[in-house]
Parts: C-alpha cells; structure tokens; sequence
C-alpha cells in the first residue's frame, strides 16, 4: 500500500516541477515577457508622446506667425526694417581680455570692436538672403 501512495507523491511532484520550470514557458520566462512588455509599452508611449510634441512644433511653424519670426531671428540672424543686429564673437585664446579703452574720436567703435560686438557690414543683410 505504500508504493501507490509513494508513486502517486512522485507523479505529482514532478508535475508540479514539470508546471513550474519545464515547457517552453516556465515561470521565469513568463516573468521576463511580462516585463520586457512592460518596457515596450513605454517606449510606445514616449514615441507617441514625441510625435504629439513634434506635430505641434510641425503646426506652429506653419501657422504661428510670432513661431516663424522667433526661429528666423535666432537660427538664420534675420532682423526687421530698421533694426541692427549685432553678433558677440568670442575672443580668441590667446588674446588678454580689454582694461579699457582711452578717450578721443573712434573710442566707442574701438569699444565695440574690443567687445567683440560687429554691425554688419552694409550688403550683408541676411532678409535678402
């Protein structure tokens, strides 16, 4: 009577080792599918996220009036009728910064220059570019 009994006790182990690690898909696996789908479903909602966020770029730089002059003014240096646009080099290296500049005729050019602060030369408007 002991040996069905005993039988019986292997059999259902072993199912039961045979449920939990054997087949194709055992516990962890299925774990580590549910979480790489965890993952993926995020990544999914990013990109989602991201094309919503460049469509309404898409949108605005077509529509958006106040858009297109900001972009043109900080991407392509373009300036209105009647303004100067000034660009701010950096000095090189090498050079020591200004202490000052003296008094007499030229001396707020030779401020801007010494600055690093050039208007640019007439012909070179970027609007007609």
């Amino acid at each position: 009577m002991r040996l069905p009994v005993l039988l019986g006790g292997v059999l259902l182990a072993g199912a039961g080792y045979f449920a939990i690690f054997g087949g194709d898909y055992d516990v962890f696996e299925v774990h580590r599918i549910r979480a790489d789908r965890a993952a993926e479903e995020l990544r999914a909602a990013e990109t989602r996220d991201e094309v919503q966020r460049l469509r309404a770029r898409r949108d605005s730089l077509l529509h958006d009036s106040a858009t297109i002059e900001r972009v043109a003014r900080e991407r392509y240096g373009m300036i209105r009728d009647g303004e100067r646009l000034y660009r701010f080099a950096e000095p090189p290296a090498d050079e020591p910064p200004a202490t000052g500049v003296g008094d007499g005729p030229g001396a707020a050019e030779a401020a801007e220059t010494e600055a690093g602060a050039r208007p640019l030369p007439p012909g070179n408007d970027p609007r007609r570019n």
